[in-house]
């Protein structure tokens, strides 16, 4: 910064612009407080069906949001420019002080091109000579100095802040100029540390750097410049060279590793979001690098080592399916479209040992690419459709065309759930893994639900759109035609049993009508099953005669059954307020009076049950030996995961229910119901664990219809109350009539399948 710059800069247009931006909060304050309450609210509320219920709700959402991130920007920017500001003017006052004292001192300072010149007076001279002149013009210079670097840090800081999206908004908070620029120091630091020959690398280095990702993993500016610094073939040679199992750092901060294997994936992930052009080139250049060895001297493919760098994080979507389909393309290459397990995915002796989560040793790229996937629903779904094989490709996978075996087409999903030979590998224990295919689930999850694995709907989860639906289709029709697929990996469970949980308004449309007997009944032929069981998004048009074995099947895993069982505990809630809401309009209300109404749902509630109970015989008294306790402890820990959202309808999914009276979970008496209905089923699966719950065949049908009946007749009584209905006492026997013929219908459906299962079918 110019001497002359500081010494006579006037503030005012800097004053002006922080207050301009302060009253831009202001403003942004109101928009964004309109935003959530109103835009997002109302689109929340508002009846959406078929494509609005999807697209345009979602794009609403993500509308409102970025108010969200607009006044976070607006505040950072405003932060820095008045920290900046103060600071400024506070290296102003210092300079005219030290010249006055200078002045007192016999000295004058004066300006001289961009700098400036001190001058002893010839009589009286300084008191301390030449000294006290070079003291001064030292101090002169470091004020100069310091201003210059808080300009050109400002103006850098605010340059990266706003070049981090070309579109929208930052959602990155800095409460002053100093933490913008320290990130953006910081990363630069830590990438010439991850630049150096990893046999270079010093322990103090590795804690260095691990300490550093570890703390600035979230912010926007600093992941940005590291990963920009490193550049993509930095970071295959960093994390494959720090691997080297005969490497120092492996032998002394080997049980570290994982940690800076989550914190290095963190900060990958949200630098991937930033819209510069330089992470435009990074992930660019690691697409095409994939298929390439890391270098020279190894056959370890770039896949293999950034995929196991995916395992945490949201990673850019647009980045995991340019990626996700070179990826692809290799696995085809390498398996001869899917004849053979993949070589290029073998590990040799010497290769680095690049997972360390536990689960696997990280040589199958596809394992750590696919936990990626599993917190990027959209990227997900876009995946699993894409095609993997056509029927012009050289390949021997057939389907049944009628009669006819005839040449398949095979898209991921199919190929991965289906036909792949997942490559072998062993977890920490030494055991077989299961990671590929567990994360494969967790993956699916994302794809159908919409929301990242692992996670509950929220009020902002769009409904299923058609992508996902058909995913949801060939998922169950996959299963239902081989259970094996499930059971045999049973590890899935917990997954396929959330996904399913999330679509059971399809689920039970789907067991309204008789496939496997050929029987559509009138209420399907009439359209009336949309007005039993509305739904707000696509329909994924499920076959009953698939649903039953999946729901056997997900019956004989404790976590994969008390998924199922709570979700439709919450859906039969809504269900019943919907149905008994005397506010529903005619055009929607389902023709038929409140005793059949219920009484059907109950009955499907009561299928639900009873082929859940059936596959929990299978697991129970059947070569698994599962105990009964482990189904009631599991349904008893679905009550954490569900904590919070009890009583509000969060959690429930957005596609239960399509009302035009503002939605099951927008408040009333939909909440309240479904929370008195979980609220006992989490009660009674606590106690029966307590009381060790019966083992014995005819016990457990039993002990299934009785829970099955008390969670309708709190739902249908809970409603009716709620509305003040005339009925509340002839309820009860109404779901006890429903739910006898689901049992029996659950029962009759186990029968026809005994070429899926061998199960031992209960009395009805």
């Amino acid at each position: 910064m110019d001497f002359e710059a500081l010494h006579s800069a006037s503030f005012t247009s800097l004053d002006t612009t922080v207050s301009d931006w302060t009253k831009m909060l202001e403003k942004l304050t109101d928009l964004k407080t309109d935003a959530k309450d109103g835009l997002r609210g109302k689109a929340n509320k508002a009846n959406w069906a078929g494509y609005n219920a999807t697209v345009s709700r979602d794009f609403i959402g993500k509308t409102a949001e970025e108010f969200n991130d607009a006044y976070t920007q607006a505040e950072s920017i405003r932060n820095i420019i008045r920290d900046t500001q103060g600071e400024l003017k506070t290296q102003q006052r210092l300079l005219k002080e030290a010249i006055e004292r200078g002045r007192g001192n016999h000295m004058s300072v004066k300006p001289a091109g961009s700098g400036f010149t001190v001058t002893p007076n010839p009589d009286p001279k300084p008191a301390n000579g030449q000294k006290d002149v070079d003291a001064l013009r030292d101090e002169l210079q470091g004020i100069l100095d310091k201003a210059t670097e808080m300009d050109s840090t400002a103006a850098t800081s605010l340059k990266a802040l706003v070049d981090l999206t070309d579109y929208g908004f930052s959602g990155q908070k800095y409460a002053d100029r100093d933490s913008a620029a320290n990130a953006i120091k910081e990363a630069e630091n830590l990438a010439r540390i991850a630049k150096k020959n990893p046999e270079d690398l010093t322990v103090k280095e590795f804690d260095t750097l691990n300490a550093g990702l570890r703390k600035y993993s979230g912010d926007e500016l600093f992941t940005e410049r590291f990963a920009e610094q490193l550049g993509a073939q930095g970071t295959l040679k960093f994390w494959a060279g720090i691997n080297d199992p005969f490497g120092e750092i492996f032998s002394e901060r080997g049980e570290q590793l994982g940690d800076l294997q989550k914190n290095l994936s963190l900060t990958l992930a949200n630098a991937t979001q930033a819209d510069t052009p330089e992470m435009h080139r990074w992930k660019y250049e690691m697409t095409d690098l994939g298929s390439q060895p890391v270098h020279k001297n190894t056959n370890v493919p770039g896949f293999q080592v950034m995929s196991n760098l995916m395992r945490w994080g949201n990673y850019d979507d647009q980045f995991l399916r340019n990626y996700g389909s070179k990826l692809m393309e290799v696995e085809k290459a390498s398996s001869e479209n899917g004849a053979y397990e993949a070589r290029r995915w073998m590990r040799g002796a010497g290769d680095p040992i690049l997972n360390h989560t536990g689960t696997d040793l990280g040589s199958d790229p596809l394992v750590g690419f696919l936990k990626g996937l599993s917190n990027s629903p959209d990227a997900a779904t876009d995946f699993f459709n894409e095609p993997f094989l056509t029927k012009d490709d050289d390949h021997d996978f057939t389907e049944k065309d009628g009669k006819k075996e005839v040449k398949a087409e095979l898209s991921n999903f199919d190929y991965l759930f289906e036909e792949r030979d997942w490559p072998q590998d062993r977890d920490e224990d030494g055991e077989d893994s299961i990671s590929g295919r567990n994360n494969l689930a967790m993956a699916l999850e994302a794809a159908t639900t919409g929301h990242p694995a692992g996670e509950l709907p929220t009020v902002d989860t769009p409904p299923h759109n058609d992508d996902q639906a058909q995913l949801m289709n060939k998922l169950v029709s996959s299963i239902g035609e081989d259970p094996g697929r499930l059971l045999d990996h049973s590890y899935m469970s917990d997954s396929i049993g959330q996904i399913t949980s999330e679509y059971l308004p399809d689920i039970n449309r789907s067991l309204s009508v008789d496939d496997t007997s050929g029987e559509s009944g009138e209420e399907y032929e009439s359209g009336n099953i949309d007005k039993l069981f509305p739904i707000a998004g696509a329909d994924a048009n499920l076959n009953s005669e698939h649903v039953t074995p999946l729901l056997v099947a997900l019956g004989q895993d404790p976590e994969g059954s008390a998924a199922v069982e709570t979700g439709q505990a919450a859906y039969l809630g809504n269900l019943m307020d919907y149905h008994l809401n005397p506010d529903l309009p005619d055009g929607s209300r389902y023709p038929q009076t409140p005793q059949d109404t219920i009484e059907e749902i109950s009955r499907r509630s009561g299928e639900i049950g009873g082929t859940l109970a059936i596959g929990r015989q299978e697991a129970i008294l059947g070569p698994a030996g599962t105990e009964a306790k482990d189904f009631e402890d599991s349904i008893a820990q679905q009550k954490n995961a569900w904590s919070g959202a009890i009583g509000t309808g969060i959690g429930v999914g957005v596609s239960f229910i399509a009302t035009p009276v503002g939605g099951a979970i927008a408040g009333g008496a939909a909440s309240t119901v479904s929370g008195l209905v979980l609220e006992h089923v989490f009660q009674q699966a606590e106690n029966n664990v307590l009381q060790d719950a019966s083992a014995d065949s005819a016990g457990l049908w039993s002990a299934s219809k009785r829970v099955n009946l008390e969670m309708g007749q709190e739902a249908a009584f809970s409603a009716a109350k709620a509305h003040d209905l005339p009925y509340q006492n002839q309820v009860a026997d109404w779901v006890r009539s429903g739910r006898d013929d689901g049992y029996s219908d659950a029962s009759d459906n186990a029968s026809r399948m005994a070429d899926h299962l061998t199960t031992e079918v209960p009395p009805a």
